[in-house]
């Protein structure tokens, strides 16, 4: 009897655009492309960043000029199914798997323009600090508003 190995047991699957709660579009760039003729891999981890701080910025939840609660990143993974390319557009699929006091756990699906499932999906973790002190810190109820609709 053949037994699993934890990473066999744990292998992700591509998901379907209804897992992810809102989307936003990011046009691939001649420089992401590496010599394979695909987006590289780092690229991945910078479209997470862009699709949810973009969306916050747009909510009125985050200035990252002004404000005084940050999000410092403190875990991020990436899964990746199938190759996306310059010059396609990524639609960016955004929800909250965790909201705690003070940590976030966003979870991206990364998608072919139209494609039914994702090419890639990841996560990250931010920690929200007091920009001066970079303490912990309670998120400020319309934050934690606009993240509960991402659930």
């Amino acid at each position: 009897m053949r037994q699993d190995t934890p990473l066999q047991a744990a292998r992700p699957q591509a998901e379907p655009r209804s897992a992810y709660r809102v989307f936003r579009d990011i046009p691939t760039r001649w420089m992401d492309n590496d010599v394979y003729g695909h987006v590289n891999n780092v690229v991945y981890y910078s479209w997470f960043d862009t699709a949810v701080n973009a969306y916050l910025v747009e909510q009125g939840v985050l200035d990252f000029h002004a404000g005084t609660t940050i999000g410092l990143v403190i875990e991020t993974q990436c899964n990746y199914f199938a190759p996306l390319a310059f010059p396609q557009t990524v639609q960016a699929g955004i929800r909250v798997a965790k909201l705690g006091s003070s940590s976030v756990r966003y979870e991206i699906g990364l998608f072919a323009q139209g494609a039914d499932t994702c090419a890639a999906k990841g996560h990250f973790v931010h920690v929200y600090v007091d920009r001066e002190t970079r303490r912990p810190v309670s998120l400020p109820a319309p934050f934690k508003t606009v993240l509960e609709t991402l659930l």
